[in-house]
């Protein structure tokens, strides 16, 4: 057997469990996080990585699971921009049976761009410091700010304050 399929094999024997979470927690469907797994799967083993570990292969795979997952979206934005080019005038979308609701936090994710989805998911599921997501995501480390700023801003308007938080904030409150 070849050292990739090895590699491989052990990756998902292994992690596969989480891998699915982590694809999970970036797109908010179970069925698309097995998709952008399988995909990101292909992304990582479809050409030769020498020395390539179990470890390095994850971390290839969830940047993959990212990196699909927004270039998906930027995909099906364009698709929106144009449809009407392609299709009859009556066909359009249902898109109350395109909605599930699943969780408070599921749902408040579905809220986010992509980029702040992917931003929030790495710096509070991953632990990734802000230039570390810069350089996973190609971007700016201000950008980065910008994206988890609106997003925790958003994420709270939909969730509330965390019990901490609040507990903090009175702590502080009987301070003064």
């Amino acid at each position: 057997m070849a050292e990739w399929q090895d590699t491989m094999e052990r990756l998902v024997r292994d992690r596969e469990r989480a891998l699915l979470g982590y694809a999970f927690l970036v797109c908010g469907d179970a069925a698309k996080a097995q998709d952008l797994v399988q995909e990101a799967l292909v992304r990582t083993f479809s050409r030769e990585r020498p020395g390539l570990t179990v470890v390095k292969a994850e971390a290839y795979v969830r940047r993959s699971i990212t990196s699909v997952y927004i270039d998906e979206y930027r995909r099906a934005q364009r698709w929106d921009r144009v449809q009407h080019l392609f299709r009859p005038a009556e066909a359009t979308k249902d898109g109350i049976s395109q909605i599930e609701a699943r969780s408070d936090v599921t749902t408040a994710l579905a809220t986010l761009a992509p980029r702040e989805r992917a931003c929030v998911v790495l710096r509070y599921f991953d632990d990734l410091t802000v230039p570390q997501i810069a350089r996973h995501l190609g971007l700016a480390e201000g950008t980065v700010k910008r994206y988890l700023g609106d997003a925790v801003g958003r994420l709270r308007l939909a969730l509330g304050e965390l019990e901490d938080e609040v507990l903090n904030e009175g702590a502080h409150h009987e301070d003064v």
